[in-house]
């Protein structure tokens, strides 16, 4: 999944734009709640080694928050991560370029949006 399809995604579904926050860190783009202001996804380009993965290449990744009980099954599956910026307890990273499918990227993401609306 590219950058630009996500944004489009959660622009129609949850009408967040991505907001960037750092300076020093331009590709790094925070979805957030209209009420509240919780993140509820964080896009970032990440080295390759900084995740763990044996390439220097940068990556994009979505970091979104899961339910504990879930981190260890989703972390077996190829193309999710521990979070890198976020608690690694409740937060994953996914490779936007790795094996999940949209839908399997929008269920994620749907979660920690319910997750970050309480």
């Amino acid at each position: 999944m590219q950058r630009e399809t996500l944004f489009n995604y959660v622009h129609k579904h949850y009408q967040s734009e991505p907001e960037y926050l750092w300076h020093n860190l331009p590709g790094y783009a925070v979805f957030r709640h209209h009420k509240g202001k919780k993140w509820f996804g964080i896009v970032m380009n990440v080295t390759g080694t900084k995740l763990g993965l044996q390439s220097d290449e940068e990556v994009d990744v979505l970091e979104v928050k899961v339910r504990p009980e879930y981190i260890g099954s989703l972390r077996k599956k190829a193309g999710i991560l521990p979070g890198y910026h976020m608690n690694k307890e409740h937060w994953v990273s996914i490779l936007l370029s790795g094996p999940l499918s949209p839908e399997e990227i929008h269920d994620l993401l749907s979660d920690s949006y319910e997750l970050t609306s309480r």
